[in-house]
């Protein structure tokens, strides 16, 4: 009995200074950092104001490059803001070269129909949209805060880029034949031209052909999207062609258009395959080899 006492005491002495502590499991990952986020308060607008910015790979404070900036309409997280970054950063890879570094901006959105719209006449769309209306404060924003936010606190070059589609579009199509020289590249996407019965299509150019001095890239692209959602019908690609003819019977060498039919694509799918194609039209590949 004792030896088989002795014999059990051993092993199980053994087995207690055989163990070993195991190592807990330490989390090792790192957050991947795509942008930062800014809050900033709007005079014009009477509200906090949140964008997204990305920096390109390389930006650095300390050195004397200086980069275009892109300002995204839907830039928020959720919105555009994520896919348009990673086309941008796809068309600098070294062996593309199409864009150039770039910053990107992304406008997070508060109430779309309220910012992006001018007052209609349509009494049907005031009741409908009843905050509808105030582009000019939303344009106001961009002009007198939201850019130079952007140039006072990073390295910027005179190139801004503005894109937006929908009611996005309608707004960039608004600053386009209004403040033309807000933005040196337009990409207008699938604008809802409907608004106010197509009113916009109709708007006095003059502004357009007198100060427009410079080379101004242009980009419009529709999809198969059909009736526009008025009351009075209007077809999105039709109010596309119109805008594009528009512009083209100005003859302003400055103005370089191009527009694209994606019928494959339709009101909610345009948007990433819209902008991979304008940055191949309005970046020829000449533009940015080394």
């Amino acid at each position: 009995m004792k030896t088989i006492c002795t014999v059990l005491l051993i092993l199980l002495t053994t087995a207690s200074f055989g163990q070993t502590k195991k190592p807990k499991n330490v989390d090792q990952s790192k957050p991947f950092i795509l942008g930062s986020i800014h809050e900033i308060q709007s005079k014009e607008l009477s509200e906090k104001r949140i964008v997204n910015i990305y920096l390109p790979e390389g930006y650095s404070k300390s050195d004397t490059i200086k980069y275009p900036v892109v300002y995204l309409l839907d830039g928020s997280a959720n919105e555009d803001f994520i896919h348009i970054v990673g086309l941008y950063q796809f068309n600098n890879f070294p062996w593309i070269n199409r864009t150039p570094k770039s910053i990107i901006v992304g406008i997070a959105n508060v109430d779309r129909k309220r910012d992006f719209t001018y007052p209609t006449t349509v009494e049907a769309d005031k009741k409908r949209y009843p905050t509808a209306g105030h582009s000019d404060k939303f344009i106001s924003f961009l002009e007198k805060e939201l850019q130079p936010y952007i140039q006072s606190n990073y390295k910027t070059s005179a190139s801004k880029t503005l894109i937006g589609q929908s009611l996005a579009g309608l707004l960039a199509t608004e600053i386009l034949l209004n403040k033309p020289n807000l933005f040196n590249q337009y990409v207008i996407i699938s604008p809802s031209l409907w608004w106010d019965n197509g009113s916009l299509l109709k708007a006095n150019t003059e502004v357009l052909t007198q100060t427009v001095t410079a080379k101004k890239g242009i980009y419009i692209g529709v999809g198969k999207e059909g009736l526009g959602p008025s009351d009075i019908p209007h077809v999105m690609e039709v109010d596309a062609n119109l805008l594009v003819e528009k512009l083209m019977l100005l003859k302003n060498k400055n103005l370089q258009i191009s527009f694209d039919y994606l019928p494959q694509e339709d009101h909610a799918t345009i948007t990433h395959q819209a902008v991979f194609n304008a940055l191949r039209l309005l970046n020829p590949a000449s533009n940015n080899k080394p």
